[in-house]
C-alpha cells in the first residue's frame, strides 16, 4: 500500500528562472507558473493525495513538468516533502525512511549501474545492502536472470552492455530484495521494444504477486494495458482519478460518445489550463 496525503514540495527558483518566469507574466512580481509559486520559489507539488492498493497497478499521468517525478522521488525517500504524509506498506516514510526503503523498489528511465562491476555484482551488491540471505538471493537471482534473459551477460561488466541490457540489470537490482511496493518513473522511456516488454512483464508479475505497483508514463497504451487505477496530475495537483474503467466511463462527449483515454487526458489538461489562465491577474 502507498498512501500519499496532502503532499507539498517547493524548490528555489534561480535568478535566470525568475527572469524567464517574469517574461511570461504580465506582472513582473508574479510567476506565470504553478499556483502557489512566489518570486523566489516554485511549488512543484501542491496538496497531492492518492492511494495505491496491493495487487493493483496505479498509473500517474501528466504532461512534462507536472510534478510526477518529484512525487515519486518523495515516495522513494530521495526527496523530503515540505508537508503532508507518505506511508509505504504501513511505514511512515518521513519518520522512518530506512524502514520504508526496505519495503520499496524504485526504477527510473535514468537508473545508473556501477559500470566497473559485472551484471551479477551490481545485483548482488543491492541484495547485500538489503540484507538478503544467500539462499534467498540465489533463488531470486536465478529466477530474475532467467525471466529477463540476462544469464549469458551475468559476468560482463555493466559498462560493456547495451542500454536495454543495462535496464534489465537495473530491473533485477530493483526487485532482488522482493519489495512489497515497486515504483517505476518513466521506466520504459527511450528503450527498444524488447527491453520495454521486459519491464511491462515485470509490472504484470508484481501485480500477480500481490505487490503494490505505481508507475508514471507518457504512453497511453501502457496505461490501458496495465493500470487498474490512475490519477491525472497537473501543475502539482491531482485533477482526476479513480479506477481505469470508472474514469473511462465518465469520459463521454456532448454527443454521448465515449472518449479515448488520450482524449480525456487532453480534455482535462486543457480545461485546467483554461481555468488557470482565467484566474491569473
Amino acid at each position: 500500500m502507498i498512501e500519499v496525503v496532502d503532499l507539498t514540495k517547493s524548490f528555489p527558483i534561480s535568478r535566470q528562472q525568475r527572469r524567464e518566469l517574469a517574461a511570461q507574466s504580465a506582472a513582473p512580481s508574479k510567476t506565470a507558473g504553478r499556483p502557489g509559486a512566489s518570486a523566489t520559489n516554485l511549488q512543484a507539488v501542491a496538496g497531492a493525495t492518492f492511494r495505491c492498493r496491493p495487487g493493483r497497478v496505479f498509473a500517474l499521468l501528466g504532461p512534462n513538468g507536472a510534478g510526477k517525478t518529484t512525487v515519486l522521488r518523495m515516495i522513494a525517500t530521495l526527496l523530503r516533502p515540505d508537508g503532508g504524509r507518505i506511508s509505504i506498506a504501513g511505514v511512515d516514510a518521513l519518520a522512518d525512511p530506512v524502514a520504508a526503503r526496505r519495503r520499496l523498489g524504485f526504477l527510473t528511465g535514468s537508473t545508473k549501474l556501477y559500470e566497473r562491476l559485472t551484471a551479477e555484482e551490481n545485483v548482488r551488491y543491492a541484495a547485500d545492502l538489503h540484507g538478503v540471505a544467500a539462499p534467498d538471493y540465489k533463488r531470486r537471482r536465478d529466477a530474475l536472470f532467467g525471466a529477463l534473459g540476462i544469464e549469458a551477460y551475468a559476468g560482463r561488466r555493466a559498462g560493456q552492455l547495451s542500454t536495454g541490457m543495462k535496464q534489465k540489470i537495473a530491473i533485477a537490482r530493483t526487485v532482488i530484495h522482493d519489495p512489497e511496493v515497486v515504483v517505476f518513473d518513466e521506466a520504459t522511456s527511450g528503450l527498444d521494444v524488447i527491453a520495454a516488454r521486459a519491464i511491462i512483464q515485470l509490472i504484470k508479475d508484481c501485480r500477480a504477486q500481490g505487490k503494490t505497483v505505481l508507475f508514471s508514463t507518457h504512453i497511453m497504451s501502457e496505461v490501458t494495458m496495465l493500470a487498474d487505477d490512475l490519477a491525472v496530475f497537473h501543475r502539482g495537483r491531482v485533477l482526476a482519478g479513480g479506477g481505469l474503467e470508472e474514469v473511462l466511463a465518465r469520459a463521454v462527449d456532448e454527443h454521448g460518445q465515449r472518449r479515448t483515454l488520450e482524449d480525456e487526458f487532453v480534455r482535462l489538461i486543457d480545461a485546467a489550463e483554461a481555468e488557470l489562465g482565467e484566474a491569473r491577474p
